[in-house]
């Protein structure tokens, strides 16, 4: 309950202690933002029996009705209206709203978090709502100028190039060091800036000389194949082939000799 309530009510978004590396300017920002909010649309649903009045009204976010009697949710800023306690929700992640505490826009409810959101972006990394005139976006997120920043070095990525790791940026050499798959073929690093094919769990560079038929050294990309022993193969015809000299050794077997088997 205590998470969902963190997660709802972000205290970041309304109380500057939160914030220590604020900037005076944004501080202000961030005061003035919080009040705003409370004045304008945060309020609290109230639980109670459905009035006589009020019997056979629908429910603001299912339609279904509610009768006398039956414990429905009413939020004083969306006027004489009910909701089931469980329709009660925000209406960007439907999350319940912990403690019946809501804030409304356009007759809409929502949870803190997903209400500031809505005039504020957020920080992809520190979870703050960004006050700053300019700030980073990248694959749909936004993050504070200096929080954009390798999550192994912490090398800042302003203006740089970098690869997305688990949501997050890396710069290209922490990527190819730490996290770069090894070509099945040739066993160097699939750098950032290199196409890859997969299969089976397995990655190549997609080039022809990596990416090709064991047998017969025909290229893969965009072509049919068959795998067959942890080894790919243009037809069934190599791979029947290649089956049969397995006990030989040559040098169409030498590009996959690192190549875990799936059998093993």
């Amino acid at each position: 309950r205590a998470r969902a309530l963190l997660q709802q009510l972000p205290p970041q978004d309304c109380d500057e202690r939160y914030c220590p590396e604020l900037a005076e300017e944004e501080r202000r920002q961030l005061r003035a933002f919080s009040a705003h909010r409370r004045r304008e649309a945060l309020g609290q649903g109230l639980a109670c029996p459905v009035p006589g009045p009020c019997h056979g009204c629908p429910c603001k976010k299912c339609g279904r009705r509610l009768n006398k009697g039956d414990l429905g949710i009413s939020a004083s800023r969306l006027g004489d209206q009910f909701w089931h306690p469980s329709c009660f929700s925000c209406h960007f992640c439907h999350q319940p709203l912990v403690d019946l505490i809501y804030f409304q826009q356009d007759g809409r409810i929502y949870c803190g978090r997903h209400h500031a959101e809505l005039f504020r972006p957020r920080c992809a990394s520190c979870d703050q709502l960004i006050f700053m005139e300019e700030c980073i976006e990248a694959e749909g997120r936004r993050w504070h100028l200096e929080h954009f920043c390798c999550l192994e070095c912490d090398v800042p990525l302003r203006g740089q190039r970098y690869v997305m790791k688990s949501g997050r940026p890396c710069c290209r050499a922490c990527f190819e060091t730490l996290f770069a798959e090894p070509c099945q073929a040739c066993g160097d690093p699939i750098g950032a800036d290199s196409e890859e094919a997969t299969h089976q769990g397995l990655h190549w560079h997609a080039r022809a000389a990596c990416f090709c038929c064991s047998l017969c050294r025909k290229p893969l990309r965009g072509q049919p194949l068959t795998a067959r022993r942890g080894r790919l193969f243009c037809s069934e015809t190599c791979s029947l082939g290649r089956d049969a000299s397995s006990t030989a050794s040559d040098s169409s077997d030498s590009a996959f000799a690192s190549a875990p088997s799936p059998d093993s």
